[in-house]
């Protein structure tokens, strides 16, 4: 690859793997994270590049060079296991986290303490105990807050956390899986589910399904990314089923009518489970199998690479400069 930048993984039993070297050379953090951690949520410091937040079973940690060290936050125990995080892009010092049991918190000290917000989110579901997969800060007013969660739908925020709504206007499938923001104009809201991938342009009152049995090569809709310099271009990732034997890297600049199924350099052995952007480069993307494969573009997805080195369960990734 020709440029050196960072990718971190957050893996399910394997805590954080980080690279320097755009995936050429490897290391397992063991500290601070304990034993056998599940990172399910990285997300990067929208203000400072070299800050990264790592969350999962075992509590909060950051690293503030990129993802060589790490330190815990605050104490293991003080949330529930957490899938999803976000950083408020206006004051990065609030940070929402998504857990398992379903909830939403909110911390206003760079995630050393948390509070649990009212969030009215079904106790039980048909897979047992919902859990929230997706929190974000609309880029442009960071009042909004957006939540997903599997199975009980969307869920908006309009005050910054303090009260919410319950969003079902068209989006007859409430297993979301991905969420993601485009700042096209009308700005839209993109959610992938189990087997839909719905789109809002009136900031998630009414949703459209584009009808991904018809268009996608296979139907289990997976996860998203908005390319960071061209907010027409969506990347998404699917598979069979959660644990597919296959999956595809998927492009769409028309919001959806059509899509270009992207030649990787093999055949994915899973689902492909997420995406990696960042502002400093449009056209890099790093995308990953659910189990272990990592995938880089440097041409928004016209050809790949695929890092040597295979892992375990990947649950999130994230590449910095």
């Amino acid at each position: 690859m020709p440029v050196d930048f960072n990718i971190c993984l957050g893996t399910a039993g394997w805590g954080v793997w980080h690279s320097p070297d755009a995936g050429k050379s490897w290391t397992r953090h063991r500290k601070p994270f304990p034993l056998n951690s599940r990172i399910q949520a990285l997300v990067v410091h929208p203000g400072d590049a070299r800050i990264i937040y790592a969350a999962g079973d075992t509590g909060v940690f950051r690293s503030h060079d990129a993802g060589a060290k790490w330190e815990r936050l605050g104490r293991q125990g003080d949330l529930p296991t957490v899938w999803s995080l976000a950083i408020d892009p206006v004051d990065p010092q609030v940070v929402f986290a998504g857990t398992r049991p379903a909830g939403v918190y909110r911390s206003r000290d760079g995630g050393v303490h948390w509070e649990h917000l009212n969030v009215d989110i079904a106790k039980e579901c048909s897979i047992g105990t919902p859990f929230v997969t997706s929190v974000m800060v609309d880029p442009d007013d960071h009042r909004t807050v957006f939540v997903g969660v599997e199975i009980d739908g969307v869920f908006r925020s309009r005050d910054g956390g303090d009260t919410w709504t319950h969003l079902a206007g068209g989006l007859y499938d409430p297993d979301m899986h991905a969420m993601t923001i485009a700042r096209t104009s009308p700005k839209r809201v993109w959610a992938s589910t189990n087997g839909e991938l719905f789109s809002s342009v009136d900031m998630g009152e009414t949703w459209t399904a584009i009808g991904v049995k018809q268009k996608w090569p296979l139907p289990y809709a997976r996860g998203l990314a908005v390319k960071s310099d061209d907010a027409s271009v969506l990347f998404a990732g699917c598979g069979q089923t959660t644990t597919g034997e296959m999956g595809y890297v998927l492009r769409t600049s028309d919001f959806g009518e059509t899509w270009d199924t992207l030649k990787l350099p093999d055949r994915a052995n899973s689902t492909l489970w997420g995406l990696a952007t960042h502002p400093a480069n449009g056209n890099r993307i790093v995308a990953f199998s659910l189990f272990g494969e990592v995938f880089i573009t440097e041409d928004a997805g016209e050809s790949w690479t695929k890092v040597p080195r295979e892992f375990g369960e990947i649950r999130t990734a994230a590449w910095l400069p």
